[in-house]
């Protein structure tokens, strides 16, 4: 719950000051889906977690069956095969997780290089979410920080051309090949 510093405005001599408590034991856990197909609205699907962390309880983040639960529940959603292009994250190249891929035939799993961000158009929400909403914000408690989540993604799931501007942030492009038979 410590919060992005963001730049601001305040009086000349006076830098502005937001106070926090110390560090918190909580842990949140995001994970999101930028969706984009020709001709149809891109789409923002995703998932969040509030984990306590107690000693001996195990993981504090997503597992890959987290992850493959999201893509299932994407899957449902859009009606339509899926080409997830994923970052090198231990748990997105989890055995389990390529076994699942390698078993249904609509999941295509594109692994992107060791460390290219600017090519990850998921880290355009997290930016557009610590520059907007969650910047320079003191949370009160897990209640107002869920709340400021929700609404913050919730902003950019009605907001299409800003997901549309993740993707050209990245400079990738939409290409459609049409499969040709004879």
């Amino acid at each position: 719950m410590t919060p992005p510093r963001a730049r601001t405005w305040g009086r000349r001599g006076h830098t502005p000051v937001v106070r926090v408590r110390g560090r918190s034991w909580r842990r949140w856990s995001i994970a999101a889906m930028c969706c984009y197909k020709q001709g149809e609205t891109s789409r923002l699907i995703y998932r969040s977690r509030r984990h306590r962390k107690h000693k001996g309880t195990g993981r504090d983040s997503f597992s890959w069956r987290d992850y493959r639960d999201l893509v299932v529940r994407a899957h449902i959603q859009l009606k339509a095969p899926i080409v997830l292009i994923w970052d090198n994250l231990n748990v997105h190249r989890a055995a389990g997780m390529r076994e699942y891929a390698a078993a249904h035939d609509w999941l295509t799993i594109v692994q992107l290089p060791s460390y290219a961000p600017d090519l990850n158009p998921v880290e355009g929400i997290w930016s557009l979410l610590r520059r907007g909403p969650l910047a320079n914000t003191a949370f009160t408690d897990d209640e107002h920080l869920e709340r400021t989540l929700r609404r913050g993604l919730r902003h950019i799931q009605l907001r299409p051309d800003l997901i549309d501007g993740c993707l050209a942030g990245t400079r990738l492009t939409l290409t459609h090949h049409p499969t040709t038979t004879r």
